[in-house]
């Protein structure tokens, strides 16, 4: 029995089922996902369908809040400031389920992503979507942190935190960078886990190294990789 981790899917669902297969994922095992499963990807919609198979098939997954789907939820009752989602992002996603706005999505959907947690503690770890914010007294407590913080880890408490291991992602590594953090994880206490896989073949400086979708084995403390192949 075996806890992975994964984060930062993106509507990758071909990339998504693949890694499902390279960690040879079991009914056993229990699978965490951190959140952004929608937007920028070609398959938001499958992407959901897949875990919703998962969870059919008895598989135990459990699901973080993203900002990603925050967006979505937001768009249901307020579009203040998503012009630009709903010509990129937010579109591949309506596209993925061929509707032209949020309200249309089947409800089971939304229902979903509506009770998806903030955080989750367990075995010595909290898995959260991007961050903790270490400058409140409960770095916990404030949900919109949880889904778009970035910049934090000089600012971790280490005495609040004790021997906890953080998981999160919403910030894209090249996969070396990922690795550093694993080889550094007993003393700093974090990894990200986003591979930024949705950034396959972008010329950007910023995401050499990319493209990639990763996911954690907590029990062994190990790394996986599988290339973007959408």
């Amino acid at each position: 029995m075996k806890k992975f981790a994964i984060s930062d899917i993106h509507g990758c669902r071909k990339s998504f089922l693949a890694l499902l297969d390279k960690i040879a994922l079991s009914k056993a095992d229990t699978l965490y996902l951190l959140g952004d499963y929608v937007d920028r990807g070609p398959d938001s919609k499958g992407v959901l369908d897949a875990i919703f198979d998962l969870l059919k098939d008895g598989y135990p997954v459990r699901c973080l809040r993203g900002n990603h789907e925050a967006i979505l939820l937001r768009s249901l009752y307020d579009l203040t400031g998503l012009d630009n989602w709903l010509q990129t992002d937010g579109k591949k996603t309506l596209d993925s389920f061929a509707v032209e706005a949020t309200h249309q999505i089947p409800e089971s959907y939304l229902e979903f992503l509506r009770e998806m947690d903030y955080f989750i503690e367990t075995d010595g770890y909290i898995l959260v979507h991007a961050g903790l914010n270490f400058k409140l007294f409960d770095p916990l407590e404030d949900q919109r942190d949880l889904l778009v913080i970035r910049h934090w880890y000089g600012d971790i408490r280490y005495d609040w935190l004790g021997e906890r291991i953080i998981l999160h992602g919403h910030t894209p590594l090249a996969r070396m960078g990922i690795e550093q953090q694993l080889n550094e994880l007993a003393e700093k206490q974090y990894l990200d886990l986003d591979g930024g896989c949705v950034y396959a073949g972008s010329e950007r400086p910023e995401r050499a190294g990319q493209g990639v979708l990763c996911a954690f084995d907590m029990t062994d403390r190990r790394l996986y990789f599988q290339e973007n192949i959408e």
